[in-house]
């Protein structure tokens, strides 16, 4: 033994040898402590956390320490170092996915009461159309038809669909207008 810190006698994983590397861990902790908070500032929290881990791994590395030729303070210290660094990269990290800034405008939902209003326009304007108009606007601009798919269900010339369409639209826009000048 040298000094006031017990030394193990072997590396065995004898109960003396258990309580002899206990006490060096023991004696080895203030000093830790105190080597910590001067590395990563006076949150208790955070230098007792790297405290507990830096012994943690002393214990659990006992076997494969050499306890009896190096002095164990300098691989405590260097392992809490290596915490401490690696707790300020990890803080200093930058996450990767998508945050705020990739998104130009902030993304809005319409207001489901304003959709059924408006839904209650449409169909009191689409009313409002004759038959042929009616069918023609529905098709092509509420259901996506193709202009030449509409001609061969209706049975009608596609410049005749083109012009129903037109009209039907200039029609809804005038009710619309209409309505919304009322209100």
């Amino acid at each position: 033994m040298t000094g006031d810190r017990p030394q193990p006698s072997g590396v065995t994983t004898t109960s003396s040898a258990a309580s002899s590397w206990t006490d060096i861990l023991v004696a080895e902790r203030e000093r830790l402590h105190r080597f910590v908070t001067s590395l990563a500032g006076h949150d208790p929290y955070h230098v007792e956390d790297v405290v507990q881990e830096t012994l943690l791994r002393a214990w659990q590395l006992r076997d494969r320490l050499d306890w009896r030729e190096r002095p164990i303070r300098m691989w405590l210290f260097r392992v809490a170092r290596n915490l401490v660094v690696d707790g300020w990269r990890k803080d200093r990290a930058t996450p990767i996915g998508i945050s705020a800034a990739d998104f130009p405008e902030p993304l809005t939902v319409a207001d489901p009461a304003a959709q059924t209003v408006d839904r209650h326009m449409l169909v009191d304007a689409l009313r409002g159309l004759a038959p042929v108009h009616r069918e023609v606007v529905v098709h092509v601009h509420m259901l996506g038809t193709a202009g030449a798919e509409v001609a061969r269900l209706l049975g009608v010339p596609r410049g005749t669909v083109k012009s129903r369409s037109h009209h039907g639209l200039r029609l809804l826009r005038r009710h619309i207008e209409g309505r919304q000048v009322a209100a």
